[in-house]
């Protein structure tokens, strides 16, 4: 399974002001930052106890102590991957490409 977790499942692309929800069995797994971005909507997948990031106060709780939503005002470069599991985003700056798996 470890194939399946690093976006060989498909990929899409993304400009601001569009949401993206996974095909129907999967999860976003890595996004690549192509312009950059802000996002307007991260939503994380919260699963057995484990969470990642995202902009919702509600995964917090697994994050580790000290760790903090995304604020809609952080700016990530282009050129940068961030790994997780989100079941949703949007971004209201930038472009980027979303890796899909399982």
């Amino acid at each position: 399974t470890i194939q399946y977790g690093f976006g060989q499942l498909g990929s899409g692309y993304t400009t601001d002001g569009s949401e993206v929800t996974p095909p129907a069995g999967k999860v976003i797994v890595a996004i690549t930052v192509v312009l950059d971005c802000k996002f307007e909507e991260l939503v994380a997948e919260v699963t057995d106890g484990i969470s990642y990031v995202g902009d919702h106060n509600t995964q917090l709780a697994g994050n580790g102590a000290g760790s903090q939503r995304i604020p809609s005002a952080e700016l990530f470069p282009a050129g940068i991957t961030i790994y997780g599991r989100w079941t949703k985003m949007e971004l209201s700056q930038g472009a980027a490409i979303l890796y899909y798996g399982v």
